[in-house]
């Protein structure tokens, strides 16, 4: 973003996905507020980012007026309050610090009615923003806080599946069938990759006792106290209806039964086995929160599980999924289920691979897996 650009207040809007993205900025000498709209038909997410160009501080509040109809339902890497169309930011204890051209990122989910424009009167610490314009959006969202590592050489878990010699996974890998084993299959592929010249390809069955998994042999126990898991995943039939599980993290906070990430009803989902919890609820207006896992191309999947707290976030590519979000406040047909239980959780290992509670053939391949303490990229 240019100051020049910000003067000539230029606009544009931009399809992404089925989203409209609209960032908006207001700028004067005491800070500036990037604010980016992700929107669909009545819900929408906003990436807010406020940097100070006053004097540093330590702590900061933002605050602005939202339009009739507009409502903040969760926030996250800040505390959102709304009373009436007035809402107010509060920093985190990490992030409250902002010296003279810092900034601090932070994002909001919400609802709105009749219209869903941008605010304009933002105001710092109740230092106003001044006026507002519009620039062109990136090519992509903004980065997550903090900003996500371009590699993964320092992760616990970083394959390309480059040291796998044979067909049969072995080494750092090892085939896993938690419960039964039917006929689906794991192999090393050399003729499908994301990148280098291998991948993990499984051949997904229907039924209970078809699983067929993966195993990282990588203790994940002190992985924290954020988790970051990064894989590339490609597979070939839509998501059914019924529910299906592709990635398996065994949960020491649930006695080693799994925390899984799978598909129910054409879209993505957490599920969580001890109590068969779903996250975004399986209401019509939950799923619709959700997304379904494009097929026929390589899609880049990133999770963060907070091991301190029963949150955690989900990408799909650069985009985060609103109903894949947990942050603690309830969300009606987003985090019921998930918030009966308030336990951590502490996934202990990773399983990649295919398990189907009904009906739902699928061929996935996975490339390009990592999981650390810090966000990764992709």
């Amino acid at each position: 973003m240019t100051e020049a650009l910000a003067a000539a207040g230029a606009a544009a809007a931009l399809l992404v996905s089925g989203f409209i993205a609209t960032p908006t900025s207001a700028a004067e000498a005491g800070c500036r507020v990037d604010y980016t709209v992700n929107q669909w038909a009545g819900g929408y997410t906003a990436q807010v980012k406020v940097t100070n160009l006053g004097p540093a501080v330590n702590g900061w509040r933002l605050t602005w007026t939202q339009a009739d109809g507009q409502r903040v339902t969760s926030a996250w890497n800040a505390t959102v309050t709304q009373t009436g169309a007035s809402v107010a930011a509060v920093n985190a204890d990490w992030n409250g610090s902002l010296a003279t051209g810092g900034s601090a990122e932070f994002g909001v989910q919400g609802t709105w009615s009749s219209a869903n424009p941008a605010p304009t009167d933002f105001a710092l610490n109740g230092v106003v923003c001044g006026k507002t314009g519009t620039t062109p959006p990136p090519t992509t969202p903004p980065p997550t806080t903090p900003p996500p590592s371009t590699g993964c050489g320092s992760a616990v878990v970083c394959s390309g599946f480059e040291d796998q010699t044979g067909t049969t996974p072995s080494g750092a890998w090892q085939f896993a069938a938690p419960d039964c084993q039917g006929t689906g299959t794991a192999t090393v592929d050399t003729s499908v990759a994301h990148s280098g010249g291998r991948s993990l390809r499984i051949d997904g069955r229907a039924g209970y006792c078809n699983h067929a998994f993966v195993a990282s042999t990588a203790n994940l126990s002190s992985v924290g106290p954020v988790m970051y898991v990064r894989m590339w995943v490609r597979h070939t039939t839509a998501l059914p209806a019924a529910h299906v599980t592709f990635v398996s993290l065994p949960d020491s906070s649930q006695g080693g039964r799994a925390l899984r990430v799978g598909g129910q009803n054409g879209a993505l989902q957490w599920n969580r086995e001890t109590d068969d919890a779903t996250l975004p609820a399986q209401s019509p207006a939950g799923v619709a929160q959700s997304r379904p896992l494009p097929t026929g191309s390589w899609q880049c999947l990133r999770f963060a599980i907070d091991t301190t707290a029963p949150k955690l976030d989900t990408w799909l590519g650069d985009e985060q999924v609103p109903g894949l979000h947990a942050d603690g406040v309830p969300t009606q047909d987003i985090d019921q289920q998930w918030l009966a239980r308030t336990t951590p959780p502490r996934p202990t290992a990773l399983r990649l691979g295919w398990e189907s509670y009904g009906t739902g053939d699928d061929t996935l391949w996975f490339d390009d897996v990592a999981v650390g303490s810090a966000p990764i990229a992709c």
